[in-house]
Order: C-alpha cells, then structure tokens, then sequence
C-alpha cells in the first residue's frame, strides 16, 4: 500500500513558476512509474507527465513540454513536478499518482488527494 500526498500548489501569476512535491509512504513506491496528473472544473483528468521507476524515462504531454519537468528522489520517497512559464489553462487541481497499468494514461493503482493551482492573467 502507498500513501500520497502532494503539496506546493498555490496562485501564481502567468509566467510564473511552482514546483509540486508528492511525498510517498511505504518502500515500494521506489519500484514504480509515477505520474501528475490535473482536472480544471467541468473536465476529464487529464495527464501530464509520468516517470519510470529509476528516473531514466520521463513522458510529457504536449500540453506541457518544454515548461513541466518531472523528477523524482527515490531515497526520499518523493516526487516532483517543476512548472515553469505558467499559464491561465494549466490552472486545475494536480494530482501524484503510482503504479501505473499505463504511465500515460488514469489507469494507476494510488493517487493522492491533489494540491490546488491557480495561474492568474
């Protein structure tokens, strides 16, 4: 069983950055891809970007390519999210997520309760 919460959401101005942390229970968290995901209101949650379990492969939406970085630091039992150059469509609320059926798609087996992230104009 993982546990997940995630935190550093907050109102940022576009062109702005914030970097998302989601902290993980348990030792097996080490062993699995993890993803974010987000959902704005009145939307489907949509993914945004996953990372294999040592790091070494990372996939983005093209949504987010080029200003979300995804890492992850296995010895802390934590994964992050860097959003640089913000803007008023990436607002929504951002979910961690592990052990995935499918990286890039909702099919993981653990999900965090979501941090709130608002970019204003």
């Amino acid at each position: 069983q993982v546990q997940l919460v995630e935190s550093g959401g907050g109102l940022v101005q576009a062109g702005g950055s914030l970097r998302l942390s989601c902290a993980a229970s348990g030792p097996t968290f080490r062993s699995y891809f993890m993803g974010w995901f987000r959902q704005a209101p009145g939307k489907e949650r949509e993914f945004v970007a996953a990372i294999s379990s040592g790091g070494g492969r990372t996939y983005y939406a093209d949504s987010v390519k080029g200003r979300f970085t995804i890492s992850r630091d296995n010895a802390k039992n934590t994964g992050y999210l860097q959003m640089n150059s913000l803007k008023p469509e990436d607002t929504a609320v951002y979910s961690c997520a592990a052990d995935a059926v499918r990286p890039t798609s909702v099919e993981y087996n653990y999900w965090g309760q979501g941090t709130q992230v608002t970019v204003s104009s």
